[in-house]
């Protein structure tokens, strides 16, 4: 089947995004195992060969999506905080909740995004997921500047922050938990957290 400028709409320029866009929508309705270069070709209207100048296959396919999710994450992450009041308290929450919204509004995407960063060969997904989770290790460094947390290494500390975080999300997203509750949950989770992590008293 030959490409026309009528039935072709995307360019060069943009068909990677056009083609990322969908890979995410069949992503969160279908699953992963389900994703197609050539489905996806067919629902944005591009050749079924079309996807593979930017993608060799659908591997490549999934880890792009991975790589974007966490490119996503760090700029609401950043925003967050960019948009945060300045007492540690306030700046903490933010970011949380930031990630927790993301979480369970891209429950598939982070599934996907969590499995491939541990792909070996994989290495601008771990570069990326870096990226995004440095954010929180130095905001764990600045509480404890600011003697709001306990010293000890930041990241072992956020480990501890991140699993309580993930494990929240995953009942939201699991149906245990109604999403309505999400915010006052972190609310607790970050209060609480705060509480345990305060340096002792002299």
């Amino acid at each position: 089947m030959t490409e026309t400028a009528g039935q072709r709409p995307y360019h060069h320029g943009n068909l990677r995004s056009a083609i990322l866009d969908a890979a995410e929508r069949q992503l969160r309705e279908r699953g992963a195992d389900q994703l197609s270069l050539r489905d996806l070709a067919r629902e944005i209207g591009v050749s079924h060969a079309a996807p593979r100048r930017h993608f060799a296959d659908r591997r490549a396919l999934l880890d792009a999506l991975a790589e974007a999710g966490f490119l996503r994450l760090g700029d609401a992450l950043r925003t967050s905080l960019a948009e945060a009041d300045d007492a540690f308290p306030a700046r903490l929450h933010d970011a949380v909740l930031a990630f927790a919204r993301f979480a369970t509004e891209n429950a598939a995407l982070l599934e996907l995004m969590n499995s491939a960063k541990h792909r070996p060969g994989a290495s601008r997904i771990p570069e990326a997921a870096e990226a995004a989770f440095g954010q929180v290790f130095a905001l764990i460094e600045e509480g404890q500047e600011r003697g709001a947390l306990e010293h000890g290494d930041p990241e072992r500390i956020g480990i501890i922050l991140y699993a309580t975080v993930q494990g929240i999300t995953t009942l939201v997203n699991g149906g245990m938990i109604a999403a309505e509750r999400l915010d006052g949950l972190i609310a607790t989770a970050v209060e609480q957290f705060l509480r345990g992590a305060r340096p002792p008293l002299p």
